[in-house]
């Protein structure tokens, strides 16, 4: 009795889906993990983007990871869920100051608040390396 060889996995076969999201991880992972810039995308991202100051901390020190203490006791009992309306955010890089050991972005945000409007923030993040590691260590906003 002949058997047909095992279907074998070509291109044309595997659903564009795989393909995008396989793409999207390969790229995500070739990005350089302790630089400034990529710290503080991450910091925004943890931040501003999904409101989890918990997972904010760990790209943080010194006096930003102060402010984000301060934060969560200020915002202690309120819950940032899945049922939470969340604005969004877009955000571009206005100016860099690159220092030896420190870095310092400001960032233009446009928040859009379901129901609620659109605002233009500025942000201004510090990077300092401490170490081989770099860690956000100031943090503001202002209009």
């Amino acid at each position: 009795m002949n058997q047909a060889p095992p279907a074998r996995a070509t291109i044309r076969t595997i659903p564009a889906k795989v393909l995008v999201l396989l793409g999207i991880s390969l790229l995500s992972a070739c990005k350089p993990a302790n630089t400034p810039r990529a710290v503080v995308d991450r910091f925004i991202e943890a931040h501003y983007l999904a409101i989890d100051l918990k997972s904010s901390e760990r790209w943080c020190t010194g006096l930003a990871l102060d402010k984000l203490h301060h934060e969560e006791a200020l915002t202690a009992g309120q819950a940032i869920d899945d049922e939470t309306r969340k604005p969004t955010i877009h955000y571009r890089l206005k100016q860099q100051r690159d220092g030896t050991d420190r870095v310092m972005y400001l960032f233009v945000a446009t928040i859009d608040v379901p129901d609620g409007g659109s605002f233009d923030k500025k942000w201004m993040i510090t990077a300092r390396k401490e170490g081989d590691i770099w860690k956000v260590s100031n943090f503001s906003e202002y209009d």
